[in-house]
């Protein structure tokens, strides 16, 4: 059963920065794709960043704000989140599939607030 856990969430005031980390059990040197999403209350859970192939999507309302990266050494994927707003809270959730055919994995989430 592969995991997938996240780290550094917290409570940060709006234009501070966050580093999101999701550690995964399985190596992610070979991986379909990897990214991050996340949940507002009430809302529905949108893409904020991914991997896909050679390729990197962003929601268009944090392009600018927040990068992607990933370290295979480590099988950890990051989120940079830099000048954040009110509207970024959120839980954080990790998302892999090493397969077009797999099932996704999910991580368990990390809350990420942003209020002065």
């Amino acid at each position: 059963q592969v995991e997938l856990v996240e780290s550094g969430g917290g409570l940060v005031q709006p234009g501070g920065s966050l580093r999101l980390s999701c550690t995964s059990s399985r190596s992610i040197s070979v991986i379909f794709t990897m990214g991050w999403y996340r949940q507002a209350p009430g809302k529905q859970r949108e893409l904020v960043a991914r991997f896909t192939g050679g390729s990197t999507n962003y929601a268009d309302s944090v392009k600018g704000r927040f990068t992607i990266s990933r370290d295979n050494a480590k099988n950890t994927l990051y989120l940079q989140m830099n000048s954040l707003k009110p509207e970024d809270t959120a839980v954080y959730s990790c998302n892999a599939r090493w397969d077009p055919f797999d099932v996704s994995v999910w991580g368990r989430g990390t809350q990420v607030t942003v209020a002065s």
